[in-house]
């Protein structure tokens, strides 16, 4: 044993130990991946059988990223025991796009800014000198910031509740309260167990409570078939470029953040974390990282990214084999062919999913606040924040400011990340103190 693991990146485990290794990943991803389509669903107020399709078109994207990911394609991969989902930081520009141009703008927009992605895999070294991790966490604090506003809506009971005149009302607010307060009660727990599944814990007691108070009814559950056949270009698509501007934002930042899982993957998968072999490992994982969220966008998907909670699971399983990832993609892979676990899951009251993603983005905030205090903040630093959150919070509160400009103008900087992401990235390169 080396380093406390158990099986090394190349180790082929017993199929047991494989497929137990498998399932606890798949526990602490399952619920991330099926939650930004369940939240994007709920604010544009699809019907059931959208809903469904979407959580099964996550999962079934999840498990070819994730296989990519770990075999290695090509050039297209990393190599490592490393799992791909539905990213949360895309949740805002979706919504946004979403309300622009529906469900085919979305679908554009993933695709064509995943190509900012690509690009990113292919200069890495200049990249990184421009998205620096100061601006990489003003992005991330922005990003998270957005979506607790998301998140409280959700707490409420969501759109169809501020139609009916029941949003906020003590039973969606009661049911919320319940779930964050389960969540944190879990995740303080000694027991690793009820630690790592905190957050599906607290998600399916908080379903069972409020199908007790009769917030459930499964009376006009749809007719489905047993098989879900994966199809591309389902809703179609269309190209939205305030919505591409958008999503090629967070698709750079998405890269950097990739970078700096793919580098935590290596040190505790025992591999090299600098030399020409890891750069040729990171561009490979950025690139799959692009490539896959382009798939994503093809199978009516959300773009995909590396989820850095994996990486965690490695060091307490002790298992760093890349084989793993084959039966997590498999498990994926069969879950997204079944529609009724996106049924299921869009039968759940908005209250329910508010209370753990209200705590999720939280979580994601307080991330890009931590990376900017690992900074050393210098005076540029502190400008750069200043100008990046002024404008950023800016519109996020108040973006009726852009309505005399035309309305692509408009279009493009009403999304605070956007604008705020902009900021940053021009301030940062602009600004130059001599101390």
């Amino acid at each position: 044993m080396k380093d406390g693991l158990i099986y090394q990146l190349e180790d082929k485990p017993p199929i047991k130990e494989a497929l137990f290794a498998a399932l606890q990943h798949l526990m602490a991803i399952f619920v991330a991946i099926i939650t930004p389509p369940l939240i994007v669903a709920g604010a544009l107020n699809l019907d059931i059988q959208t809903t469904s399709f979407l959580v099964s078109a996550s999962l079934f994207v999840s498990g070819i990223a994730t296989f990519i990911q770990c075999k290695k394609v090509g050039p297209i991969g990393c190599g490592l025991l490393c799992v791909q989902g539905t990213s949360f930081s895309f949740i805002s520009p979706i919504i946004m796009a979403g309300t622009l141009g529906g469900l085919p703008a979305i679908f554009g927009a993933t695709m064509v800014g995943a190509l900012a992605e690509v690009f990113v895999s292919r200069i890495l070294k200049y990249a990184t000198k421009v998205i620096t991790p100061l601006v990489s966490g003003i992005v991330v604090t922005l990003i998270g910031i957005s979506l607790i506003k998301v998140g409280m809506i959700s707490c409420g009971g969501g759109t169809e509740a501020i139609e009916n005149g029941t949003f906020g009302s003590f039973q969606n607010l009661g049911i919320a309260m319940l779930v964050l307060l389960l969540i944190v009660l879990f995740n303080r727990s000694s027991n690793k167990y009820l630690r790592m599944g905190s957050i599906i814990l607290g998600i399916v007691i908080g379903y069972g409570v409020s199908y007790c108070c009769g917030m459930v009814d499964f009376s006009n559950m749809p007719n489905y078939s047993l098989f879900n056949v994966p199809i591309p270009f389902k809703y179609g698509m269309s190209f939205n470029i305030s919505s591409i501007i958008a999503f090629a934002i967070v698709y750079v930042i998405t890269a950097i953040e990739a970078y700096g899982d793919i580098t935590a993957n290596s040190l505790i998968s025992n591999q090299p974390v600098e030399g020409e072999t890891f750069v040729k490992r990171a561009q490979g994982g950025i690139l799959a990282d692009g490539f896959n969220s382009f798939l994503a966008g093809l199978f009516n998907s959300f773009p995909n990214s590396i989820f850095a909670q994996n990486n965690g699971m490695i060091q307490l399983t002790g298992v760093a084999s890349r084989y793993v990832g084959y039966f997590i993609a498999l498990f994926l892979l069969i879950l997204g062919f079944f529609p009724l676990v996106g049924i299921v899951f869009s039968f759940m009251p908005e209250a329910v999913l508010g209370g753990a993603t209200l705590l999720m983005f939280g979580t994601v905030a307080s991330a890009g606040i931590k990376i900017i205090a690992s900074q050393v903040l210098d005076r540029k630093s502190i400008l750069v924040i200043a100008i990046s959150f002024s404008m950023g919070l800016g519109v996020e509160l108040y973006p009726d400011i852009f309505i005399q400009f035309p309305e692509t103008i408009k279009n493009i900087f009403s999304s605070g990340i956007t604008t705020g992401g902009l900021a940053a990235i021009i301030a940062n390169m602009v600004i130059k103190i001599k101390d």
